[in-house]
């Protein structure tokens, strides 16, 4: 069984958190939700959606779980301010270690400084941040370059979720080559633990 974190702020897309959340525990794993403060519940932006986060990010470790998801919505653009929970994204992405990003969340890969020659995709108007940031931008429904996983929206769910499962249960993905997008050989060991 694999511990999996989720971040959550006020305005979170309903969908991109309780879709994976619930198939992750669904598959017998551990589903963690982190916030900046916890007990204290934040709000999806749909308003469906109300969660009570379970541990604060100053009092975890990336070292305490085994991946890392974080919906879309408004939620990471609140998150990116908080620089206990960047420094948790990093932490993620340098222990080499499955971080999933949906629709808006790659703003946070941008402020965790993470995206430098990667291959991802997201929501159509977060594409030039992450271009600015140095990554290759693709539209498509799932992008898997080693470690990150992206998806552009709600309905890449299925396909976002299963490759979740799927590194956390075989080890992350090859990395793609930027010129390209073609897969290369990872630099990183490709074991999950």
């Amino acid at each position: 069984m694999a511990r999996i974190a989720f971040i959550l702020a006020d305005d979170f897309e309903d969908s991109e958190f309780r879709i994976p959340y619930d198939l992750v525990k669904q598959a017998g794993h551990e589903a963690v939700v982190i916030g900046v403060e916890d007990g204290k519940p934040v709000k999806g932006k749909k308003g469906k959606e109300v969660i009570t986060p379970d541990k604060a990010v100053r009092n975890v470790s990336s070292r305490d779980f085994d991946a890392l998801v974080i919906p879309g919505g408004y939620s990471p653009d609140h998150l990116r301010m908080d620089i206990d929970m960047v420094g948790f994204v990093r932490d993620f992405y340098r222990a080499d270690k499955p971080l999933a990003a949906v629709c808006h969340a790659p703003w946070m890969l941008v402020e965790a400084d993470v995206l430098d020659g990667r291959t991802v995709t997201s929501w159509p108007s977060v594409r030039t941040d992450l271009i600015n940031a140095g990554a290759r931008w693709v539209d498509r429904e799932v992008v898997e370059d080693g470690n990150l996983i992206t998806s552009r929206n709600p309905g890449d769910l299925p396909a976002f979720s299963a490759a979740l499962l799927r590194q956390v249960d075989q080890g992350i993905a090859p990395r793609m080559e930027p010129s390209r997008g073609r897969e290369v050989a990872s630099e990183q060991p490709s074991s999950v633990h």
